[in-house]
C-alpha cells in the first residue's frame, strides 16, 4: 500500500509593504554597487512596476532599461484611460 505524506496547510504569506520593498531595493542597489556592477533597481511611482537599469559605472549613462521608458509611458497612459472610463461609468 502506498502512503502519502500529509502536509499541514501553510499560512498565507503577507504581501510586503512599500517600506519593505523600498528597503529591499536599497539593499539590492548597495549590493550591486559593492560588486561594481552597473545595475539599479527601482519602482516606477505611477505604475508600481519594477524597473531595472543597466548603467555605465564610469559615465552613469543608462545603457538599457527594463521595461523601457516607452513601455512605462504606455502603461501610464492605459492606467489613465482606465481611470477615465471608470469615472465616466460611475
Amino acid at each position: 500500500a502506498s502512503v502519502e505524506a500529509a502536509q499541514a496547510p501553510q499560512p498565507a504569506k503577507a504581501e510586503p509593504n512599500s517600506a519593505q520593498i523600498a528597503q529591499a531595493i536599497k539593499n539590492l542597489n548597495k549590493a550591486m554597487e559593492s560588486l561594481s556592477r552597473g545595475l539599479e533597481f527601482s519602482i516606477d511611482d505611477q505604475t508600481d512596476r519594477t524597473v531595472v537599469k543597466v548603467v555605465d559605472t564610469q559615465t552613469k549613462e543608462v545603457i538599457r532599461q527594463i521595461p523601457t521608458e516607452e513601455t512605462l509611458e504606455i502603461s501610464r497612459a492605459l492606467d489613465q484611460a482606465t481611470g477615465l472610463l471608470i469615472r465616466q461609468k460611475a
